[in-house]
């Protein structure tokens, strides 16, 4: 195989993954980060706790399941040990009272059977109708009609298991609310979780801070595999080649391939602004136009000291409404944290930053009474990702991965089967860089 000069624009997960990527297939790789970070939108952030405490919080409180292949492929590759990174647990959906749902430690689709059977709070009537409803799915393939919701798909399952299993389960998959959400989509997370293999839907709770989960790991691996890193520099302009012999140019730089990964809204401007008169100029305004057309929706994170207060499990589902938002709070200190600190995640959000959390701390003292014990409630931290990822609507067009020869699009939000997840940034990421050989060295 040909070597050839491949740029990588955005050091996030998709952007890390196909700079691996394409390291191991043998090109000379330049990495621009415009931050100062890697990670994107899965990286740390410095805190300082009410004690005086230095620590390190995430932007978000992300979730792996054990379908995440190719994300825990490549987290090994870089030398991360995943074992010790990360808390694995049986699919768990458990509420504060004690009801809900767990799978047990068997293999599939047993796990799955003696869930539903043993869910606490569920009546026979709603554990026959998530059976049925479920059986149906699967004789059909894990297929429905492109333009239905999960609200639409779910029709006659009973409304405990809507609002205990299928409305949680939807939110923290899609981070979209079920009414709007494709149901397509849904499924297939469905099939590749529940009935991919044993282990594959297990929670895997980061144990360390996102930055140190992958992103550190990754910029250390690729700078000793000779790739060239360029942290805090942010790429101005893009030019296309006049001719298809040419590469492109990157504020004034040649590359043979460039391999976008910044957000939607980045690169719809960058690439729109790159068109000019050149004769890739309608794939790139096509492309641009679609990225831009994305909608998004937003994920907050409301970080709260609860003293010394440790709850059941290290995750626990809530229960969600418009006055108290959030859907699942995480136990940090049960997670390599500092004892007490919880974590609120209020998916889909809308409220302002100062509403919510007064929102979330009366949701916390009302929802988890029986083990805070009348601890003090302090927030310290609330982190508000106001596009974290695009709105999984049904029948969504999401821009491709070829733009151009020689231009490639990553990113959890470029077409695929998978919603804005980790493992959706990071699958687009190694298919970019496992695919950037083909366009140049046939132009």
């Amino acid at each position: 195989m040909n070597s050839g000069r491949i740029a990588v624009i955005g050091g996030g997960w998709a952007g890390l993954a196909a700079a691996i990527a394409a390291t191991q297939a043998g090109h000379q790789v330049t990495l621009f980060e415009a931050s100062r970070q890697w990670g994107g939108r899965a990286r740390a952030l410095p805190c300082v706790l009410p004690d005086g405490s230095a620590t390190l919080l995430d932007n978000g409180q992300h979730i792996l399941i054990g379908a995440y292949t190719d994300t825990l492929a490549l987290m090994r590759t870089v030398g991360v040990d995943t074992e010790a990174a990360l808390l694995r647990l049986p699919l768990t959906m458990l509420f504060p009272d004690g009801q809900g749902m767990r799978l047990p430690d068997w293999p599939m689709p047993l796990d799955v059977l003696a869930g539903v059977l043993g869910a606490r709070g569920w009546s026979l009537a709603d554990k026959w109708s998530l059976l049925r409803t479920t059986a149906r799915w699967q004789l059909s393939g894990f297929q429905c009609a492109p333009l239905l919701s999960v609200a639409e798909l779910c029709r006659g399952l009973s409304a405990t298991v809507l609002q205990t299993l299928i409305e949680p389960l939807c939110v923290s998959a899609l981070n979209t609310p079920a009414q709007r959400a494709s149901g397509q989509v849904f499924l297939r997370v469905l099939q590749d979780s529940l009935l991919g293999g044993k282990g594959y839907s297990n929670l895997l709770l980061p144990r360390t801070d996102l930055s140190s989960l992958f992103a550190d790991a990754a910029a250390r691996w690729l700078g000793r595999q000779g790739a060239t890193l360029r942290l805090g520099q942010r790429v101005e302009a893009l030019e296309s080649p006049v001719d298809p012999q040419d590469g492109w140019r990157l504020d004034g730089q040649v590359f043979d391939a460039v391999l976008w990964a910044t957000s939607s809204s980045v690169a719809s401007q960058v690439l729109g602004q790159a068109a000019g008169d050149s004769s890739t100029a309608r794939a790139l305004r096509t492309w641009a136009t679609q990225a831009a057309d994305l909608h998004f929706e937003s994920i907050a994170t409301v970080y709260v000291q609860a003293g010394d207060a440790r709850l059941p499990q290290p995750m626990l589902a809530l229960r969600s409404s418009q006055t108290e938002p959030a859907q699942f709070v995480f136990d940090r200190g049960q997670l390599g944290g500092a004892s007490g600190l919880l974590a609120f995640v209020v998916s889909a959000s809308s409220d302002e930053r100062a509403a919510l959390q007064t929102r979330v701390l009366q949701q916390a003292r009302s929802q988890l009474a029986a083990w805070l014990h009348d601890q003090e409630l302090v927030a310290v931290q609330t982190v508000v990702e106001k596009r974290a990822t695009f709105a999984c609507t049904p029948g969504l067009l999401r821009p491709g991965q070829l733009i151009a020869p020689g231009l490639l699009a990553c990113g959890d939000y470029v077409a695929g089967p998978y919603p804005a997840t980790l493992e959706g940034a990071v699958r687009s990421g190694l298919a970019a860089g496992r695919s950037c050989h083909g366009t140049f060295n046939t132009r």
